[in-house]
């Protein structure tokens, strides 16, 4: 995928620098430098500037002295300068003179791309080391290590090392000719309508993932799968992988219950007012999208 027709999110902008989070000599050098950058996570929410927006990094006099080095996590290497992610807790949100705090849905539409992937990066660690407090192992308290990109179980009798986890789940446009088939959970806005989406399970493949999650959710089995692309969505830490799929049968039935309703939509039908199409940040739109230029591709030839 071309630099231009890559996701939101995607991209490797930061240089994670895997061989320096466990160098202690280099990270406490870079700590007390003046060129690295810090990511102030604050309520799951990004500091960005007013105007225009853009992402608002922390010098290291800017930290709180109450910071925890051992708190922050490395990101990598972004912009030349080595750059941490440090979460900021409290009810009234800090740096109000530098700018606002903004959620990360809502900036992915903005930011540029090297901005909206450092702060994905940033978010899903984080939130990771918020959820992974003990050892799931003993239930012993667990400490940050790999300079935040691991953490490390206290108890010396275990001393096991948790590694971040990141979920993968399938998501595929499944075609009938000139029909494509989306669905829609009863909690999302009235009129929006996506592709089919869900977690891969245990001791599965992708290709065998979207066969049994389109059947589950609408009945269809579905033949050819084919890959297309995939989107980090730090939400709170998914892998999006995406397909296309060719429908064998038609006869939709909500077999799971996960979905409120199923339909087949034409070229014409994803043109009007209905259905209201996936937001442009997600690799469902990127596909549905791609599913109609593919269309227009052969009217124009």
């Amino acid at each position: 995928m071309s630099t231009e027709n890559r996701h939101v999110f995607a991209g490797a902008f930061v240089d994670r620098s895997g061989e320096r989070r466990k160098d202690a000599d280099w990270l406490a050098d870079a700590l007390a430098s003046d060129d690295s950058r810090f990511v102030p996570v604050w309520n799951d929410k990004f500091l960005v500037g007013d105007e225009p927006a853009g992402t608002v990094l922390l010098e290291h006099h800017q930290l709180s002295h109450a910071a925890a080095e051992q708190e922050l996590i490395f990101l990598g290497i972004f912009r030349d300068n080595p750059t941490f992610a440090i979460r900021i807790d409290g009810e009234d949100a800090p740096f109000r003179e530098l700018g606002q705090f903004q959620e990360l849905r809502y900036l992915g539409t903005i930011l540029p791309p090297d901005e909206a992937n450092l702060f994905a990066h940033a978010r899903a660690l984080v939130l990771w080391h918020a959820s992974q407090v003990f050892c799931g192992i003993c239930g012993s308290a667990a400490r940050p290590g790999a300079a935040g990109n691991s953490r490390i179980c206290i108890n010396e009798s275990c001393g096991r090392e948790i590694h971040p986890r990141v979920d993968p789940a399938i998501i595929v446009l499944v075609e009938d000719g000139d029909r494509c088939l989306l669905g829609r959970q009863q909690s999302w806005p009235e009129g929006r309508y996506s592709t089919i989406a869900g977690f891969v399970e245990p001791g599965e493949s992708l290709e065998d993932a979207v066969r049994r999650e389109v059947y589950e959710e609408t009945n269809i089995r579905v033949g050819k799968v084919t890959y297309h692309s995939s989107q980090p969505w730090p939400f709170p830490s998914s892998l999006m992988l995406g397909f296309t799929a060719e429908a064998r049968t038609t006869d939709i039935e909500l077999n799971d219950g996960e979905l409120d309703d199923a339909r087949w939509f034409t070229r014409e039908d994803l043109r009007s007012d209905f259905p209201k199409l996936p937001f442009r940040i997600s690799i469902a739109r990127r596909l549905v999208d791609g599913w109609l230029e593919s269309r227009d591709a052969v009217d124009g030839q």
